[in-house]
């Protein structure tokens, strides 16, 4: 489980700090084979896990893809646990396709296969540029370099309009009604999503 600094498990940890045009995130590498440590696909873009889902069901993610799934950070959602979408990626992976996950969410420790762009900050309902990027955008995920960008040309990509999120289902539901001021007072991922209520 151990090894001393002279011969480490990996030189670099086994997670990495995203940077770019689409924030800050941090990825899993541990788990992560060197063939998928680079995935430049088409964006899929949902607000819900339970849309990619029924999307992957309909076969409509069976291609190169990363699947974004926006609105799922502590002010927007309280950051549930993203834990449906591993066994859903991972098929499509073992198919050949490229496919990763860039959310504003979290996932658990135990995902890693897929590489996952997760903590995206600033989150899409604080004004962070996930909430822009739109169906068929080319994102590169690259976790040697360290970047999560999107290849829309900056003019462009900072004058799109953001549509108004359907965040009703948010609030309902395991008394999460009882946690909507700790979600509209939340922090950003990076900052631990904590909250500081005056």
């Amino acid at each position: 489980m151990l090894r001393p600094a002279s011969d480490p498990f990996s030189p670099e940890g086994g997670l990495k700090l995203l940077r770019g045009n689409l924030g800050r995130s941090v990825i899993k590498t541990s788990a992560v084979k060197d063939e998928h440590r680079v995935v430049e696909a088409p964006a899929r873009v949902f607000d819900a896990q339970d849309d990619v889902l029924e999307a992957f069901k309909a076969g409509e993610l069976a291609r190169d893809v990363i699947v974004v799934v926006r609105y799922q950070g502590p002010r927007a959602n309280g950051m549930p646990e993203l834990h449906k979408l591993t066994p859903t990626l991972a098929s499509l992976q073992s198919k050949g396709f490229k496919v990763a996950l860039v959310t504003d969410g979290r996932m658990s420790g135990a995902s890693g296969a897929v590489p996952a762009a997760i903590h995206v900050t600033p989150e899409c309902l604080s004004g962070g540029p996930l909430a822009r990027v739109r169906d068929g955008d080319i994102i590169r995920l690259d976790s040697i370099a360290g970047t999560l960008t999107v290849n829309v040309p900056e003019e462009t990509f900072s004058q799109r309009s953001v549509p108004t999120p359907a965040l009703e289902k948010n609030g309902y539901g395991m008394g999460r009604d009882l946690f909507r001021v700790f979600r509209a007072n939340a922090a950003a991922a990076e900052e631990g999503g904590g909250v500081c209520v005056p």
